[in-house]
């Protein structure tokens, strides 16, 4: 029998993946269970609403960007932020479609899920505004990373990566020369 917290995951999976291809309006619990390979009532058993499984993704969010804060500690901020605002395909994905259902304020979004969304936006930002004593650069670095990310979910043009680095070190280099020691 699996881990529980693998057919958590796996339903996540599923509904991220539906939510992808469908939009949330046309996504139902049974799509999710057919495609997550468990019964109803087993993905009920985990997730009884669209609600939950929202959160439950919105959660994954929450998670990523620990991880992200937690090696910012050691790297540095603005750097780590920089870094991680191309992110791989999966972790992509997973917020493209978090934003969408945010966005879409269909009944499948909580006040909890817009909570956490908005509170991972505001660490980086908290985070950034700690280590760069300039706040307008603080912002700059903010705003370049989340439109990286923007451009990197929807998969709009970006720079090349060559270029795309130096706009990263260029502004690692300039909050340097700003930053607070810890």
């Amino acid at each position: 029998m699996k881990h529980v917290s693998d057919t958590k995951q796996r339903i996540l999976d599923a509904y991220r993946d539906d939510l992808a291809e469908r939009g949330i309006s046309r996504v139902t619990l049974e799509s999710v269970a057919a495609r997550a390979r468990v019964s109803k009532g087993g993905l009920l058993y985990h997730f009884p609403t669209k609600q939950a499984l929202t959160e439950g993704l919105a959660e994954r969010l929450r998670t990523y960007t620990d991880a992200n804060l937690a090696r910012a500690h050691t790297d540095g901020a603005a750097r780590t932020f920089l870094e991680t605002s191309v992110p791989d395909p999966t972790e992509a994905g997973h917020y493209w479609v978090v934003i969408n259902a945010v966005h879409a304020d269909s009944e499948a979004v909580s006040q909890r899920t817009r909570q956490i969304l908005h509170d991972v936006f505001d660490d980086w930002s908290e985070r950034l505004h700690d280590e760069v004593d300039d706040p307008v650069l603080a912002d700059i670095i903010r705003l370049v990373g989340d439109g990286l990310y923007l451009a990197t979910v929807t998969g709009l043009p970006t720079p090349t990566p060559a270029r795309t680095r130096a706009v990263i070190e260029r502004l690692i280099e300039a909050a340097s020369g700003t930053t607070a020691t810890p």
